[in-house]
């Protein structure tokens, strides 16, 4: 039986706290959220019917500040998924050294089944459920699995009526009119990248020498691809969920864009070979970026993955298994509470700019972001040879020193 996303957050939890030999009891206080709400959503819908929705709000940990994170709206979402979303969090916050606990936030719906004034209604009735718990000092929402920048607005619009007063810093990811910052669509692909030049530099490698693939051309994967091109990588295969093309001498990328933007896919690009998405994981590249869906690295296929670093932008690409034998390979691994940190860090940002009323150009949030991944991975890094660790537990290392220090610092233990 294959094991709900709580139960391996709590094995990555047992093996890091191992490492820093942290008594049980603060261990045992990590394992729980500390509030897990479920609302029901009763919603009008364009028939005149009402149906019934489900919803949950997860605040894993408050030690190191407001709860952080997003809202899915899935029809699989469960109160286990939505829980270990929320510690995840709490890690990614916090290894990044932002003043952020982990939440999240789920609805169990099928929004491709929807009007738009039915996904309004939905939103506006969630927010109205549990307005009492979140806001820009409590815990802060953003977009995740089918939701967007018009949902977080009609979401803060929402928060803004019920409170009497106008609160952008309430949810981020909103559209820039209404307080989103700028560089938020491409700072999970931007963030990553930064990572990643890091990576190279300690082990003095070039980008000019590296082949990538890269699976999923969504948002962080088709942005990914553009920056790795423009630093002189050459790109061999990009896939999507039809399937992947391959061109042994590099892809030109910014075709590739308009390619997938003018006929909905990446395949039949001319002058590639299409191949499945299965087979660009075990191509011969330098660099693998799994951008898509989780547990596509596997104990299965991990044996015949060549690349020599895994730039993780999807969440949880590789399952623990695999991680062991891509480890006991020599590969690096890039996680992804590191590697696609970027996008709740300039969320971060502009929950600041909404908190100061003033906002800065896309160059500034470019340059902060910088220094923000650049110090996280040296961070992660230098941990990963202090206890002679692979950098995912190097990861969780860092974070749970952060939490849990502050944890005492609080008199919490």
């Amino acid at each position: 039986m294959s094991k709900n996303p709580y139960e391996i957050f709590l094995e990555q939890l047992e093996r890091a706290s191992k490492v820093l030999k942290l008594k049980e009891d603060i261990v045992e206080m990590l394992k729980h959220p500390e509030r897990v709400i479920e609302v029901s959503i009763p919603v009008k819908m364009d028939d005149g019917s009402i149906k019934v929705f489900t919803g949950w709000r997860s605040q894993h940990n408050t030690a190191l500040g407001p709860t952080k994170g997003g809202i899915r709206y899935h029809w699989n979402v469960t109160k286990e998924e939505v829980m270990a979303l929320s510690a995840w969090m709490t890690f990614k916050n916090a290894v990044m050294n932002l003043p952020y606990g982990g939440g999240k936030g789920g609805i169990r719906v099928n929004p491709k089944e929807m009007s738009e004034g039915e996904i309004e209604r939905l939103s506006r009735t969630y927010i109205q459920r549990i307005y009492k718990y979140i806001g820009p000092e409590e815990d802060i929402p953003a977009p995740d699995v089918y939701t967007n920048p018009q949902i977080m607005a009609w979401m803060m619009d929402e928060y803004s009526k019920l409170v009497g007063k106008f609160s952008p810093g309430v949810i981020t990811g909103k559209p820039l009119i209404v307080g989103g910052s700028k560089g938020r669509k491409t700072a999970t692909a931007r963030g990553g990248f930064f990572v990643l030049r890091e990576a190279l530099k300690v082990k003095g490698e070039r980008f000019e020498d590296m082949k990538a693939a890269i699976q999923g051309f969504g948002n962080a994967g088709s942005h990914a691809a553009i920056y790795l091109y423009e630093a002189g990588v050459k790109v061999v295969a990009v896939s999507d969920s039809k399937g992947g093309i391959f061109k042994e001498d590099g892809l030109p990328i910014p075709d590739v864009v308009k390619h997938k933007k003018e006929t909905r896919s990446v395949i039949d690009f001319p002058g590639a070979k299409n191949i499945t998405n299965e087979e660009l994981l075990e191509l011969n590249v330098d660099i693998l970026v799994p951008a898509a869906l989780e547990d596509v690295i596997t104990e299965e296929n991990a044996p015949r993955v060549k690349a020599r670093y895994i730039l993780e932008l999807a969440n949880g690409p590789t399952t623990p298994e695999a991680d062991e034998i891509l480890t006991s390979k020599g590969v690096m691994i890039l996680p992804d509470i590191l590697a696609n940190a970027g996008g709740v860090t300039v969320s971060y940002f502009e929950w600041v700019q909404n908190l100061m009323n003033y906002y800065w150009e896309e160059e500034e949030v470019d340059q902060k972001l910088d220094r923000k991944m650049s110090n996280a991975f040296r961070e992660v890094y230098e941990a990963s040879k202090e206890f002679n660790i692979d950098m995912r537990r190097s990861a969780y290392v860092v974070a749970l020193r952060r939490i849990t220090e502050a944890m005492k610092v609080r008199g919490w233990i």
